[in-house]
């Protein structure tokens, strides 16, 4: 990033209540809230109480969904949607560290993201990354976005990022016109990896969860596996196919963590010619 470059506006956070992103910061031990997140997420937690832990294991699946893409497909180039707030290490910190030329453009429209960019926005000299303020619901200003088309090349395959997002989209024929329409734009060879919420592992207590949140102002989907194999549909899966966030290709600590514990299911598929 150039200095002055998404320079962030002034923006108005709405501290006095709950968010999803300022909740998900708190629960993994992040600085980056305010009270009304606290006591919100103090309150969910108490009937979701393995929300953390699944927070965690989903955490683990993009660090290892995005250095499978850069170690075992070659991907160079990354577009994460949805973001939310800086966690170390972030997806350009995880490709980068494959290869140093990676180039990643982060997108969100989240007020408090947006105060938080540039925390983002550190590369490597030889790699690039970009934030951009955009709706996940207008695909096509995302990839018609200048800072997008500065960094990446969409003639060359692309991995689209989607995760912990598509919970927040509750319209299934809106989910599948979101994915639809970035798709389109990328080249045969790209990839869509995505996670989001399911009661599959542990129905009662993800159902007293998502009321919670609903209560609160956040509504969110939950998905059975086929309803997400549905997400990926005209794409390739790539092995091990739909599954728990923690059984995509797991290392010690995920082969170790009981289902019950994790409530998102997850995957990676490839575009074809």
């Amino acid at each position: 990033m150039k200095p002055g470059e998404n320079d962030a506006p002034s923006v108005e956070l709405r501290t006095d209540v709950p968010h999803s992103a300022r909740i998900y910061d708190f629960l993994l031990g992040g600085k980056d809230n305010f009270p009304a997140d606290r006591e919100a997420s103090t309150e969910i937690a108490s009937v979701w109480p393995n929300l953390p832990n699944s927070m965690r294991a989903n955490r683990s699946f993009m660090h290892r969904v995005t250095r499978y893409l850069a170690e075992r497909e070659g991907i160079r180039q990354f577009l994460d949607i949805g973001t939310g707030l800086p966690t170390s290490p972030n997806l350009h910190e995880v490709a980068q560290g494959v290869d140093p030329a990676a180039r990643v453009v982060y997108v969100d429209n989240d007020p408090m993201v947006l105060v938080h960019a540039r925390a983002l926005l550190t590369s490597t000299p030889q790699g690039r990354t970009t934030y951009i303020d955009a709706d996940l619901h207008n695909p096509e200003a995302i990839l018609k976005a200048p800072e997008l088309l500065a960094t990446l090349d969409l003639d060359q395959p692309v991995a689209l990022s989607l995760i912990a997002v598509l919970q927040f989209v509750t319209d299934e024929n809106e989910a599948h016109a979101i994915i639809d329409g970035l798709m389109a734009d990328l080249a045969p060879g790209s990839f869509l990896a995505l996670s989001t919420v399911t009661a599959d592992s542990a129905p009662e207590e993800v159902h007293r969860g998502i009321d919670a949140y609903a209560a609160r102002g956040i509504p969110e989907r939950i998905r059975d596996r086929a309803d997400v194999e549905q997400l990926f549909r005209g794409l390739e899966l790539v092995e091990p196919g739909v599954c728990l966030v923690h059984r995509w290709h797991p290392d010690a600590q995920a082969a170790a963590t009981p289902d019950a514990h994790v409530h998102m299911h997850g995957g990676l598929a490839r575009k074809l010619g």
